[in-house]
Parts: C-alpha cells; sequence; structure tokens
C-alpha cells in the first residue's frame, strides 16, 4: 500500500521539482541560507507537488491504461481504490498549503496553489484532452517551483522571480515534443491532442525553435541582474546554443526519433546543468 501511496506521487517528477524549489530558494537567498524556512518550503512543497501527481494520476486513470509508458498507474489506483487515491491527493495539497502559509509565507502559498491549480484544472481537467496548448499553457504548473521558493525568502514577486519562471517555462514544451515525437502513436492511440499528433511532427519541430532560442536571453538575463556570475553565464549560454543548433538540425534529419532522443537527453542534462550551477554560481549578498 505504501510503495503505491509513493508511486502516485511520480517520484522522479516531484524530485526535479522539489530542486527547483530548493533552486529558486538558493538564488533569492544569495548563500544567507535560512535553513529553517529552506526545510519548511522544501517540506510544504513536497506535498503539494505530490498532491497535483496524485490528482492527475486519478483523473488521467482510464486515458492512461491506454498508453505503455502510464498504463501501470491504474494498478496502483485499484489497490489503493479511486476514492481513496483522490482523497489522498486532497489531504496532501492542504497539508502542503497550510506549511507553505503558515510557516513560510503566503505568497509562496499563493504561488504553490497557482501552480496546483494550472496543473490540475487548466492543465489535466481542460487542455489535456481538448487542444494542442496543453503542453505551453501547462508550462505555467512546471514553471512555478523555483518562484514558490524565490518568493519564500524575498516576499515579492520581481525581476528573479520572473526571469526563474521563464526559463522553465520556455524549457519545458521542448523537452516534452520531443517525447511526444518519439511516441507520437502512443499518444495517437490515447486520443491525446498532442501537437506531433494533431500537427505533425515537422510543424512540432518548428514550434520548439522560438522557445529553445528564448532561453538564450533569459539565462542572459539572470546575470545581467546579478542573480549569477560569469562561470554560469558562459556555460548556459554555450548550452543553450548547443541545443539550439541540434533543434534547428532537426527540420533536416531523416530519423525523427533517433533525433527527438537526443534532443531529449540534451533538455534533460542542460535543465540539471543550469539548476546546478544557478547553485554554485549564485552572487553573493
Amino acid at each position: 500500500m505504501f510503495k503505491d501511496m509513493i508511486a502516485l506521487t511520480k517520484p522522479g517528477l516531484l524530485r526535479l521539482n522539489v530542486f527547483a524549489v530548493a533552486v529558486g530558494f538558493w538564488v533569492a537567498s544569495q548563500w544567507d541560507i535560512a535553513w529553517i524556512s529552506l526545510l519548511m518550503v522544501v517540506i510544504g512543497s513536497t506535498l503539494v507537488i505530490a498532491s497535483a501527481c496524485v490528482i492527475n494520476n486519478y483523473w488521467d486513470r482510464e486515458l492512461d491504461q491506454k498508453m505503455e509508458r502510464t498504463k501501470k498507474r491504474m494498478d496502483y489506483i485499484n489497490h489503493l481504490k479511486p476514492g481513496f487515491v483522490l482523497g489522498y491527493g486532497l489531504v496532501l495539497g492542504v497539508a502542503g498549503l497550510a506549511i507553505l502559509f503558515v510557516l513560510v509565507n503566503p505568497l509562496s502559498g499563493w504561488m504553490a496553489l497557482l501552480g496546483w491549480f494550472a496543473y490540475i484544472v487548466i492543465y489535466t481537467m481542460w487542455l489535456k484532452r481538448t487542444s494542442t496548448w496543453s503542453t505551453s499553457l501547462g508550462g505555467i504548473a512546471g514553471a512555478m517551483p523555483p518562484v514558490i521558493g524565490y518568493t519564500a525568502v524575498t516576499n515579492e514577486i520581481d525581476a528573479g522571480a520572473w526571469l526563474l519562471f521563464a526559463v522553465l517555462f520556455l524549457w519545458q514544451p521542448p523537452h516534452f515534443w520531443s517525447l511526444g515525437i518519439r511516441r507520437v502513436e502512443e499518444y495517437r492511440a490515447a486520443g491525446f491532442p498532442l501537437l506531433p499528433v494533431v500537427k505533425g511532427v515537422k510543424r512540432t519541430k518548428l514550434q520548439m525553435i522560438p522557445y529553445v532560442f528564448l532561453l538564450i536571453p533569459a539565462v542572459f538575463l539572470l546575470y545581467y541582474f546579478d542573480y549569477v556570475g560569469l562561470v554560469f553565464l558562459i556555460v548556459s549560454l554555450i548550452s543553450s546554443l548547443i541545443w539550439f543548433v541540434h533543434t534547428l538540425g532537426g527540420l533536416k534529419t531523416q530519423d525523427d526519433e533517433k533525433w527527438a532522443k537526443v534532443n531529449f537527453l540534451i533538455s534533460v542534462n542542460y535543465l540539471m546543468l543550469l539548476f546546478i550551477l544557478m547553485v554554485v554560481n549564485t552572487t553573493w549578498s
């Protein structure tokens, strides 16, 4: 039972998002770390993000059975019973928001609630089943974790919060679309109106280009506004250019699956590298 409950929180996705929360907190703190506050925002955010993942699994339980990548989730839900899963998800969310609102600050709580609402209502319940815009607008939820961590320190939404949001918001569509290209037939069979399914692979490749390109000014502005140092600037610009060039190369490739696999791996490593550099090369207060 406990293993099923953990599995429904999507541990891999949860770890990445909670790390993003910690990175946002670290950037805002500029090495002057309030460790108890960091612990509280990590615990609160973990519960809220886990809540969103559990409720997403509950809502998508029938569609998930149609895809090889996700059909195992129905086993977890059946073991626990759907009603229990929904209640479990809601309890996680309430507990996490209570910690953020009461023990951190209200703004971080509102940011977490906005991310939760965007993922559950806007993405899961609405756009995922109806529109190719699900990936782009659903990115609002995925871009909130570093903002939660950042506002836990600053208690305001300033340029740093917007830039952290921008990096995650721009990163998500090309990252997810490269996966969508690789598994386009699975998404088609499941009935999800993902961009490669509705508009085709070529159109998806074209639409990935501006997102990856705009990451270049986004990471530069983090340096320009003195949130990160020169090492971050150099490495992030080189990494952004590598990803951008590879994305452009997708317009000429004949092997879409191989190209999409490499592009996906580049995107994963790109984000982890940026997060690590944000921590290591955060400017001192």
